[in-house]
């Protein structure tokens, strides 16, 4: 009895054990649905209980074909089949081999048939060869893979890597898979790839080695690897890889995209590098990017499919008719007087009028076929193929600065370019240049205007005339001081500052930048070679003084002054809060054996605890006097000294360039551009050549520079930075805070070499920034100077924008030791989560940047392209509205707007800006009652002023109240606008005005902006932008219009059609469009009209024959009508023809609403009236006749 009341009272000990087990299974089983495991694939074979229960991983073979020598048939019938207008035509071919119904020869009635099919198949077979011939070439491209039995790297192909290989690649290589770098000949674990093959930007990017293996002692050695990798399932997410690796030791460390080598990418300025394979095949992100050439419909193909359903429908009722006819002919003979023409069947029997009825129904559907255009479908392809190969020899869409031409990504919308509605445009680098060139800044509350780097800029101008040409070049300068300086310009005298945005360099200028852009990105000389302003140089050169006998004297920097504190941290955060990577063409990177002890970033609690014991800090005082120039001869370190060449040459050649710069110090007071660029006095190719990923971190960095505060040197824990009188300091880095945009900023953590302590350098935009800085209390004297420098900083601000430049605030934190250790603690914990890392990382961002201390902002110059005003305004002339979306403060949207000449002077502006959404509904209530009083004193059409939710359809904005209204509203306004509650308002209130301007919008909102427009007015969109922010904008439009800019290929790849700049968008669509249109229409209307008239004479003549089915044309030629004899006419027009030459269409932009207003469509319904009205002509005729 107690055994069972044991076992009694055990039994329910046991289930609660078993139900753990089940939630921990079910836990690890949802754990590995999200992620992978990979291990080495040198280690020994695994039991086959261990196989099984990994999961089977794609292999590195690529295969983009579709069909296989067995498959291609089947396949590719069916694929046809999809069709409806194959699956009819083959319906009729196969009741044409019934003998009670058939009006032809069953083999002739196939021939049509088949032969459009055998033509596509042809085209697709074509299509998968050349697929099948390019997947081998890359198949067969071969790598080192590590071999287990020969213990080396072996050379193998790319299809034959897999999984856990070891993968070693050398400089100028392609990567054949991801791979997790493990090791880099690079002395600091660095390896610089180029991702022109995946997005199109040539400017290189920096991968690090994994954390674990950067501390190895020696070589890496694969065999040596019983590391196991847990990462996140393949995806397409080129911005992000999430992982940890675990050592035998169990410790962990977190992986990140920094240390993941992308498929399709290529090694640059490394020597060698080692990984292992992450993922392969069509497994890697590359490959899962490339979802193959997107289809669209256009709207004259959607319009098309209408007008076959009509035929149908109009070939039935005829059908249905002649059936009627038959067999009331049939019965008022009765059954003894039998017409001659009626034939008895195999028993001797008549048919009776119903079953003939059905027999005849059939037979004239065969017989009135023709009514559907079997060859439309494949004319149109054939012309559409040849609109665009004509397109492409337009010599005037080619730009010779950036030796590119126009792209024809769709080639199925081509028609559309002549009925769009609505231009959504960026700013940045679609109709400005791109070109960030550093204009003017303030720091510490003082502006310095730059006027001598104005005249600079001005000589980068093309005279506006000839005889402006002519005249010497200190007129031309000193003409053009009063529009370049940018000095006080009032907003009514804005049409003067539109020359000040246009950039037309000379020819021989432009294809000089050309070459260099070809090298390095954004380093044209106008935008690197920046003139100083004289009294902030000396104010520079006074610090640097300064801070050299302080550091002589190991005073701290809390001797030095306000101003001159703020001046030196403005610098070193235009210097080091980026991500440039810093590369010198004459000096590749060597392999080094002996590695410096090169401090990491701080990754742990323990290296913070051992680091910053006071010990660590006080020695780090002296540390700052190892980077001074006299005693940077000596290589030892102290803390952070100066950091280490890496070879003996290039140390050597610093220490040249060093003295030479002191001794011209000396002479000058500051060195010439190129003289600071060049290292060891080498000639302008040998210059450091920064690597930006955006313009503006590369205009920053040049001014910087121009003032002899040069970046140097960025490794991936330390930027090296070179200043007068002090040598290179070397600034660990502990975090980079990357830029996104929502926050709009971006920040780094580093340890300061002369003070020891950590400082956060932030910069971002203004809207942002200024939020951020710490409160100033009214008591404290510095409270109240803080305050007034905040106060004129905001009011420079407002003048910068005025006058159109891009700004940016920098600004400064100091964190103690206590505080900077409590965020570690939370940032480590974010960096080490797979799950909702990135939203943990934002929250650990927002946690630091707070309570900063302002230093100052700059203005950035972004130059109109050449003819985007005249450009603008032939397209609003043409009948286009035009949205420009950018990410712009409203001040400088506005003024670049006015430039462009998107707002004219003589327009009522209306400016949403509001705080909440009641305030949004307010304003868009109180807007759309005023501009409704408007619309009810003109004499407007009733469908343009209706006011109802449903939207009527939209006509060109010809009215005087549409072309005197503006509409401007910032981001904030616009999330509100966007909502459920107020689209309806806003779109309402849009659709009134002339142009819209929306400011400080992100690339969520500017694609919902254009779905709205697209959806609601159901009216035909275009896109252009030339980033990856434009991209969701683009995919979302009906046709997408991407720039190959500055920032890589992200928006080309999107888009349907590709320019080389702006001006190109008004011949593609007024003249390019209006044709495609002009000619695809034009050749459909002839199409159903040509067919309609041919069915409406066979009809007729069912009259004279009973309605007995028969034709009074031969077979032959009722089967070949559509495929030959009427075909080639149809094509020739579709591909040649063009109703208004190109320089009238130019010239009278107004043409261009033909194809907005579907005209030629009209036309096509009214082509079928008119037809229809033929046949039942014909049939009054033959029953009149009767």
């Amino acid at each position: 009895m107690s055994q069972g009341t044991a076992g009694g009272e055990g039994a329910p000990q046991v289930l609660p054990e078993g139900k753990e087990r089940q939630r921990k299974r079910r836990r690890r089983k949802k754990k590995e649905s999200k992620t992978r495991l990979v291990r080495s694939s040198l280690l020994l074979p695994e039991a086959e209980t261990e196989k099984s229960r990994r999961t089977v991983l794609a292999c590195n073979r690529l295969k983009t074909t579709k069909y296989t020598a067995l498959s291609f048939l089947p396949k590719n019938l069916f694929e046809q089949f999809h069709r409806l207008a194959n699956v009819y035509f083959v319906f009729i071919a196969l009741l044409n081999f019934v003998p009670a119904v058939n009006a032809f020869q069953p083999e002739l009635a196939l021939a049509p048939v088949l032969f459009i099919l055998a033509v596509t198949a042809i085209k697709d077979l074509w299509e998968d060869y050349s697929r099948y011939r390019s997947d081998k070439e890359i198949n067969h491209m071969e790598c080192l893979v590590y071999s287990r039995n020969e213990k080396k790297y072996i050379s193998r192909y790319w299809k034959e890597v897999k999984v856990g290989d070891f993968v070693q690649l050398r400089c100028n290589e392609i990567i054949p898979a991801d791979i997790l770098l493990l090791s880099s000949s690079d002395p600091d674990g660095l390896c610089h790839i180029e991702t022109a093959n995946l997005d199109g930007e040539t400017n290189l990017k920096q991968r690090q080695v994994v954390r674990k293996f950067l501390e190895l002692d020696s070589e890496f050695d694969p065999l040596k690897f019983t590391s196991v990798i847990e990462c996140e399932k393949p995806n397409n997410d080129l911005s992000r890889f999430r992982g940890y690796i675990i050592h035998k030791s169990g410790k962990k460390d977190g992986l990140f995209k920094e240390n993941l080598l992308l498929r399709g990418c290529t090694i640059r300025n490394t020597e060698e590098v080692a990984g292992i394979v992450i993922y392969a095949g069509h497994e890697t992100k590359a490959l899962l990017n490339n979802n193959g050439p997107r289809y669209k419909r256009s709207k004259l193909e959607r319009q098309m499919n209408a007008d076959v359903l009509w035929c149908v429908l109009i070939l039935l009722i005829m059908c249905l008719f002649s059936a009627i006819g038959h067999g009331l002919w049939v019965w008022q003979y009765g059954e003894k007087k039998k017409p001659i023409f009626d034939v008895p069947g195999p028993d001797g029997k008549y048919l009776s009028p119903v079953l003939a009825s059905v027999y005849l129904f059939l037979t004239v559907i065969i017989v009135f076929q023709v009514l559907i255009p079997i060859s439309l479908y494949v004319s149109i392809e054939i012309v559409k193929i040849c609109q665009v190969y004509f397109i492409h020899q337009d010599k005037d869409l080619y730009d010779e600065e950036t030796d590119s031409q126009l792209q024809c990504r769709a080639l199925n919308i081509t028609e559309d370019l002549g009925q769009v509605q609505f231009i959504f445009s960026d700013k940045t680098g679609t109709l400005t240049e791109n070109k960030m060139v550093f204009r003017r800044c303030t720091v510490s509350g003082i502006e310095y205007s730059h006027d001598d780097n104005a005249k600079r800029l001005a000589m980068y101008q093309e005279p506006d005339s000839e005889e402006e040409e002519a005249a010497p070049k200190g007129g031309t300068l000193s003409q053009r001081d009063s529009i370049c300086s940018h000095q006080s310009i009032k907003v009514i005298h804005r049409s003067q500052s539109t020359k000040t945005h246009r950039r037309t360099g000379s020819r021989a200028e432009a294809k000089r930048a050309s070459i260099l852009s070809k090298h390095t990105a954004f380093s044209s000389p106008m935008e690197k070679d920046i003139t100083p302003d004289p009294r902030l140089l000396e104010k520079v050169n006074e610090c640097a003084k300064h801070l050299e006998v302080m550091r002589n004297h190991k005073q701290p920097l809390s001797h030095l002054s306000p101003e001159l504190c703020d001046i030196f941290d403005f610098f070193i955060a235009l210097t080091i809060c980026n991500t440039v990577v810093v590369t010198a063409p004459n000096q590749p990177r060597q392999k080094v054996r002996d590695r410096f002890l090169l401090k990491s970033p701080v990754k742990t609690i323990e290296d913070f605890i051992r680091r910053f014991t006071p010990s660590r800090l006080t020695s780090g005082s002296n540390s700052s006097s190892s980077s001074s120039l006299a005693t940077s001869k000596s290589m030892h370190r102290f803390g952070l000294s100066v950091l280490s060449s890496t070879s003996t040459d290039s140390t050597l050649l610093k220490l040249e360039e060093k003295l030479a710069y002191s001794a011209q110090m000396n002479n000058n007071g500051y060195s010439s551009q190129q003289g600071r660029t060049a290292v060891g006095g080498a000639p302008e190719e040998g210059e450091l050549r920064y690597e930006a990923e955006s313009p503006d971190e590369a205009a920053l960095v040049y001014a910087a520079r121009a003032y002899s505060c040069s970046l140097v040197g960025r490794l991936s824990d330390q930027v090296s930075v070179e200043l007068p009188h002090l040598g290179t300091l070397s600034f660990e880095v502990l975090h980079t805070l990357g830029f996104d945009s929502v926050r709009k900023r971006m920040s780094v953590v580093v340890r300061h070499p002369l003070t020891d302590e950590i400082n956060v350098y932030t910069k971002g935009a203004d809207s942002v920034v200024m939020d951020l800085l710490l409160p100033c209390s009214s008591d404290d004297p510095r409270g109240k100077h803080q305050k007034k420098i905040r106060s004129k900083t905001q009011n420079y601000l407002n003048l910068y924008a005025v006058d159109g430049l891009r700004t940016l605030c920098i600004a400064k934190r100091v964190l103690s030791k206590e505080e900077y250790g409590c965020w570690l603690k939370t940032h480590l914990e974010a960096e080490s989560s797979i799950e909702n890392r990135e939203e943990l990382l934002f929250q650990s961002a927002l946690r630091i940047e707070k309570n900063l201390h302002l230093l100052g902002a700059t203005g950035i110059e972004d130059r109109l392209q050449d003819g985007v005003p005249e450009t603008i305004a032939r397209l609003r002339k043409a009948g286009l509205q035009i949205w420009v979306l950018t990410g712009d403060k409203q001040e400088t949207a506005v003024n670049i707007a006015y430039a462009c000449k998107l707002l004219d002077h003589d327009e009522e502006i209306i400016t949403l800006n509001a705080e909440s959404p009641e305030t949004c509904a307010v304003l868009l209530e109180q807007c759309l009652q005023c501009v409704e009083s408007k619309f009810s004193n003109n004499t407007i059409d009733g469908a343009t002023g209706n006011m109802t939710v449903g939207f009527t359809p939209l006509y060109p904005p010809s009215s005087s109240v549409l072309s005197s209204l503006g509409l401007v509203i910032d981001g904030r306004t616009l999330a509100y606008a966007l909502e459920p509650m107020l689209e309806d308002k806003f779109l309402a209130l849009a659709k009134r005005c002339r142009s819209v301007l929306c400011c400080r919008s992100t690339p969520l909102q500017k694609s919902m902006v254009v779905k709205l427009v697209r959806d609601k007015l159901k009216a035909m969109t275009l896109a252009i932008g030339d980033g990856a922010n434009d991209v969701s904008m683009i995919q979302v439009a009906d046709v997408g219009v991407g720039i190959s800019g500055q920032e890589g290929m992200q928006a080309v790849m999107a888009s349907d059609f590709a320019i080389p700049r702006f001006r190109h968008l008004e011949k593609l669509l007024l003249v390019h469009g209006h044709w495609c249109y002009s000619r695809l229409a034009n050749m459909v209307l002839y199409f159903f009209y040509k067919n309609a008239m041919f069915v409406a004479l066979l009809f007729w003549y069912q009259f004279y024959c009973g309605f007995s089915g028969s034709s009074m044309i031969d077979q032959w030629y009722l089967i070949f009508f559509n495929l030959f004899f009427s075909s080639l006419p149809q094509l020739i027009t579709g591909v040649l023809d063009k109703d208004v030459p190109a320089e009238v269409l130019i010239a009278v932009p107004q043409l261009y609403k033909s194809g907005q207003n579907m005209e030629v469509l009209c036309t096509v319904g009214k082509s079928c009236c008119l037809a229809e009205l033929s046949i039942w002509r014909c049939c009054f005729e033959g029953k009149s006749l009767l």
